[in-house]
């Protein structure tokens, strides 16, 4: 069998030669305008809020339009991948992402800027799992694979970093708009690269009837879940709307699951995400996302707003944490990829991770920028970097080829759900622990708006000891069910969805 499958495997190779890197280069390009539109219009918001009349009660629908389509829509666009088409499915969701960016920047009102933030949703929510399971199924060589997911990783973890700064420097020197319009130069050019540059291998679509109950239950059970956790932000864990919804997310995806372990053709066939590896890596990726998420809003907060930074310079104050993800990623984790289990780098990842987290606990009004924020930065992109580049590669490892687009959309659907628990947990413990700190001292207080800052930083403290507990679970989880040797390469055989059988060859893991 072995000569059959190298020769097969040879005939469907997707990118021969130096192809496969420059197809790196547009997919990461792709992933790039993807993670940073997740943080980039937030600093342009208060301006963009100003110039197109959106209310306070209507402005938190600007990041989530966005949120509620992406993370609702994920898992079928992993699926219309499979079925329809890596590459085209990329190309296709790049080319809309431009569009809806081009109507976001060009809005003359709150609806056009809403209806375009959710089509910006729509259309990321395809072209996202697309590009992961493009990535999966284009470097199959083991040391190939360990640094195109150490590229890849860097820019899924560091990305939203990157968004602050571009989100600074457009929102202060130019205008607001240009945190839309310069998504397209971006999507066209990897567009285009893309199409000219990829090469799908045949036979690994998935050609299986299109499961439209499951579609229609996990779009709702998500888009209940992201929403819930957004509402209770804005109007507490105990309203009825957010109990509401969240009743509404667990019966919603309670029957998704019992759907799919019927149906001959499911959307998310539960083999993906019952195999324990890739579940670990979904649980410890999404709860590492929640204590990451919730700080980056802290500290632009406390650096905009204690420290009085321009929106330039806090973008700039991020260097240090990009700077670790990238040497995380590529220099560590790419490095012991081939040589170590996986568990052994995401494990001590996060562990390293919450050590930098740890160390913002010591937050106050006086913290020094270089003595504490710089290593703390340091430690966790050094730590969320090397933890986050086998995260991404293990969660594709030995996938058959046609489940490789909703393996994808189960990483970004556990980052989306992640980036909203975070956001609305942990900024619900910050508000009620400054609050608190207010009503405790307010008697004795001589300065109000010294008080007021006393009690916001002891807030966002109170909330990263939360966040240091999150990463030592999700630390927890990567040791205990993630149990593969370290990668080596195989093949597997791949079933297309029209019942033929392709030889490809794809990693598996070596026990």
């Amino acid at each position: 069998m072995s000569e059959t499958v190298q020769a097969t495997a040879a005939k469907v190779d997707p990118a021969p030669g130096n192809n496969r890197w420059k197809a790196l280069a547009f997919i990461a390009l792709a992933q790039l305008m993807v993670v940073l539109d997740a943080t980039i219009v937030n600093i342009a918001l208060p301006s963009a809020q100003q110039d197109l009349g959106i209310s306070d009660g209507n402005r938190q629908w600007v990041i989530t339009a966005y949120a509620l389509a992406f993370g609702g829509l994920l898992l079928f666009g992993g699926r219309v991948a499979d079925l329809w088409g890596r590459k085209r499915t990329f190309v296709t969701g790049l080319f809309g992402f431009a569009a809806a960016s081009a109507l976001g920047g060009a809005a003359t009102g709150e609806a056009m800027m809403l209806g375009a933030r959710a089509l910006q949703g729509v259309f990321g929510a395809l072209l996202a799992p697309a590009a992961l399971s493009l990535l999966a199924v284009t470097f199959t060589d083991a040391k190939e694979r360990a640094k195109a997911f150490g590229i890849y990783g860097a820019i899924a973890g560091g990305g939203g970093a990157v968004g602050l700064i571009l989100g600074g420097f457009l929102t202060e020197y130019l205008n607001w708009r240009w945190t839309f319009f310069v998504n397209i130069p971006f999507a066209i050019l990897a567009a285009v690269g893309a199409y000219f540059v990829i090469r799908e291998p045949e036979g690994s679509r998935n050609r299986s009837p299109l499961d439209i109950p499951g579609v229609i239950l996990s779009t709702l059970g998500l888009v209940s879940l992201v929403y819930g956790f957004t509402h209770a932000e804005s109007d507490g864990w105990g309203d009825s709307v957010t109990i509401g919804l969240f009743i509404a997310s667990a019966v919603l995806l309670a029957a998704f699951v019992v759907t799919e372990a019927k149906v001959k053709s499911p959307l998310l066939p539960l083999r993906v995400v019952a195999e324990r590896n890739r579940g670990g890596v979904y649980l410890s990726l999404g709860l590492a996302i929640i204590a990451m998420f919730g700080l980056f809003l802290f500290l632009t907060y406390y650096l905009q707003i204690v420290k009085g930074y321009s929106p330039v310079k806090t973008g700039f104050a991020f260097l240090p944490m990009i700077a670790g993800m990238i040497t995380g990623s590529t220099q560590i984790g790419a490095r012991l990829m081939t040589r170590v289990a996986p568990r052994l780098l995401m494990g001590p990842g996060f562990l390293v991770a919450g050590l930098g987290m740890l160390l913002l606990t010591q937050l106050d009004i006086g913290s020094s920028y270089a003595s504490l924020l710089l290593p703390a930065q340091l430690l966790l992109g050094l730590g969320m970097g090397t933890a986050f580049m086998p995260a991404m590669s293990l969660a594709t490892h030995g996938i058959e080829a046609r489940d490789a687009g909703v393996a994808s959309a189960m990483v970004n659907t556990s980052q989306q759900v992640g980036g909203a628990i975070g956001t609305a947990l942990l900024n619900t413990i910050a508000a009620s622990a400054t609050t608190a700190y207010v009503a405790s001292h307010a008697a004795g207080a001589t300065n109000q708006q010294l008080l007021q800052a006393q009690a916001m930083v002891h807030g966002y403290s109170n909330a990263i000891w939360w966040a240091v507990g999150i990463l030592a679970a999700a630390a927890t989880i990567a040791f205990t069910l993630i149990n593969t040797g370290r990668p080596g390469a195989g093949s597997v055989t791949a079933a297309s969805g029209d019942g033929v059988e392709d030889e490809i060859k794809v990693p598996v893991v070596a026990h």
